[in-house]
């Protein structure tokens, strides 16, 4: 059974800092890429970081320069490190692993989220 369990989040003021962490278990973690989104109330779910099977890393502009995604793939686990925090950071934060061959997503896994709340 594949899980995803993210945990870190919380409720902040703004200009703070937050890591955020996504425990897989149930495929082989090393060879998934890994991503976090977000979904803000009323919008639509985005990416704001990714970090391949082999360590190459893309990011939201939005996030460009405050956020770090990393993996650690001894513990099967992605980090999210969320630094000078804005309110429009705030939403739930998804973990989600691709498997990703040859440019083509076979199959995806989510996990349950974990909520991201920045105050001004």
């Amino acid at each position: 059974q594949v899980q995803l369990v993210e945990s870190g989040g919380g409720l902040l003021q703004a200009g703070g800092s937050l890591r955020l962490s996504c425990a897989a278990s149930g495929i082989i973690f090393s060879i998934h890429a890994m991503g976090w989104y977000r979904q803000a109330p009323g919008k639509q779910r985005e990416l704001v970081a990714a970090i391949t099977s082999g360590g190459t890393t893309n990011y939201a502009d939005s996030v460009k320069g405050r956020f770090t995604i990393s993996r650690d793939n001894a513990k099967n686990t992605v980090y999210l490190q969320m630094n000078s925090l804005k309110p429009e950071d705030t939403g739930v934060y998804y973990c989600k692993a691709d498997r990703i061959v040859r440019g083509v997503t076979l199959y995806d896994y989510w996990g349950q989220g974990t909520q991201v709340t920045v105050s001004s």
